[in-house]
């Protein structure tokens, strides 16, 4: 009796010769008998139906990367072959900001929330304090660079006292309470937020960000207002000498 191929839906028709492929993808693994006359183009076809990922997006390998127009017996591709499958589907490509970036939106959608950062409850705790009597003299309306010695008399959101030290010799900012001094490289700060402190607007409360979330932000209260665009320049690396 002539030898009839038995059709598994299209990868066999007419009794086509199938290979078997190992498709790798983003750590997954697939394992894929595709048509030995199919060719490059129709195996990036069969990626998109496995991933998700549209034959635009897919860079195939195959020693080197696989030609669309050849077929897989054209460039002796055999059984147990591994096919290496690179690129983002758009969904990951949209999820993949650049960290500043995200902290950035981030930001801002915390800029958006209705209600000021200083009437926020973990907020209102140290606020509610009331000025610390040591805090240094705000200049209204005036930029100034940021002074030589130690900005002092803060609090942080335990209400401690805080001091920062810019030391930008060594490129670090310097966050001293009375149990510790915490040497910050600048770089491994990803954010400077600031908002005044309603009723007392020539002051500011400011968070740096030293994690990838909102829940490293290490906020301090009562910054003068003179400083604020000196101390996120610095921070954020829009530093100018003077």
């Amino acid at each position: 009796a002539p030898h009839v191929a038995v059709s598994n839906g299209s990868d066999a028709e007419g009794g086509a010769e199938l290979v078997e492929l190992k498709v790798i993808w983003n750590k997954n693994k697939y394992d894929v008998k595709f048509r030995l006359d199919g060719t490059g183009a129709d195996l990036k076809q069969r990626i998109h139906a496995l991933t998700g990922l549209p034959p635009a997006m897919q860079k195939v390998m195959f020693k080197g990367l696989l030609p669309e127009e050849k077929t897989l017996r054209e460039i002796k591709v055999t059984n147990g072959a591994k096919i290496m499958v690179v690129g983002s589907t758009i969904n990951d490509v949209l999820a993949v900001n650049t960290p500043k970036d995200a902290a950035q939106q981030e930001v801002k959608a915390e800029e958006n929330k209705k209600e000021p950062l200083c009437r926020q409850k973990q907020h209102r705790k140290v606020l509610d304090k009331g000025k610390p009597d040591d805090v240094m003299p705000s200049v209204k309306g005036v930029q100034e660079r940021l002074p030589t010695v130690p900005l002092s008399g803060m609090y942080n959101k335990s209400g401690g006292k805080v001091r920062l030290t810019f030391k930008l010799e060594q490129d670090q900012l310097w966050i001293g309470t009375k149990e510790r001094t915490e040497k910050l490289p600048m770089g491994s700060i990803k954010n400077v937020v600031s908002e005044p402190i309603e009723g007392h607007e020539d002051y500011h409360m400011m968070a740096f960000q030293l994690g990838p979330t909102e829940a490293s932000y290490y906020w301090v209260y009562w910054v003068p207002t003179q400083y604020v665009d000196a101390i996120k320049d610095t921070v954020l690396g829009k530093w100018q000498y003077f």
